[in-house]
């Protein structure tokens, strides 16, 4: 297994290391992220990553949900990235693909998953979400 050793960021204020495994579907978990809508949410995601300061580690887009491994600034805030992330990506999605539109009354279910990844070796969890798009 490989090592891993922590690297701090800091923001000027807090020097910290804040990665998150997070996880959300779109609603009723219908498979609407593919035929290109998959490729723009990625682009969406990176975009609005940049412009929070936030860290994109691995990400991996499937038919029915998303897993993002990321390291946000906690001045920021995991909730307020993924609020970000959901809101932009709906409102695009659904502008630029008719069926995000026609399918789901609103492109995201209101819950998400959320995990801190301090317990479990990073190598791990980069594994685990590149593995989902084979499984």
């Amino acid at each position: 297994m490989a090592e891993y050793s922590v690297r701090y960021k800091s923001n000027g204020n807090v020097v910290y290391s804040c990665k998150y495994h997070v996880v959300w579907c779109p609603k009723y978990r219908r498979d609407v992220l593919k035929e290109g809508a998959d490729v723009r949410l990625k682009e969406i995601i990176r975009e609005v990553c940049t412009e929070s300061g936030a860290e994109i580690i691995e990400m991996e887009i499937m038919p029915d949900h998303v897993h993002l491994l990321v390291e946000v600034d906690p001045q920021y805030g995991i909730a307020k990235l993924v609020k970000t992330i959901k809101g932009r990506s709906s409102r695009m999605l659904r502008q630029e693909f008719r069926w995000c539109r026609t399918r789901l009354p609103s492109l995201w279910t209101n819950s998400w998953f959320v995990s801190t990844v301090g317990g479990a070796p990073l190598e791990v969890i980069k594994q685990y979400i590149e593995q989902q798009r084979h499984v």
